[in-house]
């Protein structure tokens, strides 16, 4: 299906994140130098603060609370905080086995937010609903370019 206009934004920040995985998964398997891990982990904070914070805040604030219960929800929101905490112990210690659990964790997340949460709600949510969202997300949405 295609994506509804309304979470275009939301998924160009997806396309930026799964972009940086796959950069940062290449870039371990080619040198996994202590230099290079602290520059990846570096890449991982920045990217965080630029736009993955605001990402999961958009989320959080504005399109999790228009949707029906559903126990996705609760498993994102889950996801959220394991990958905040992966960050943070980044900030701490960068290693290898944090970036790739980051590098992990961060597409599998994505994926079941695009194939299950928004075809779902592309779905279901009444045009005016999605409408109102999109206003919403369009205008706190960070867009940056890789």
């Amino acid at each position: 299906m295609l994506r509804d206009p309304t979470l275009i934004p939301l998924s160009q920040q997806h396309h930026n994140a799964l972009a940086m995985c796959v950069l940062l998964k290449r870039s371990l398997a080619s040198d996994a130098s202590p230099d290079n891990l602290v520059k990846l982990a570096r890449r991982v904070i920045d990217r965080y603060e630029l736009e993955l914070a605001n990402h999961f805040e958009i989320e959080e604030q504005v399109l999790f609370p228009a949707c029906p219960p559903m126990p996705i929800i609760g498993e994102l929101l889950e996801e959220h905080r394991t990958l905040e905490a992966l960050v943070a112990q980044l900030r701490i210690a960068s290693s290898h086995e944090l970036l790739e659990q980051f590098c992990t964790l961060l597409p599998a997340h994505i994926r079941r937010e695009e194939s299950e949460l928004f075809e779902h709600v592309q779905r279901t949510l009444p045009r005016e609903v999605l409408d109102r969202l999109g206003s919403e997300i369009d205008r706190r949405a960070v867009r940056v370019c890789l």
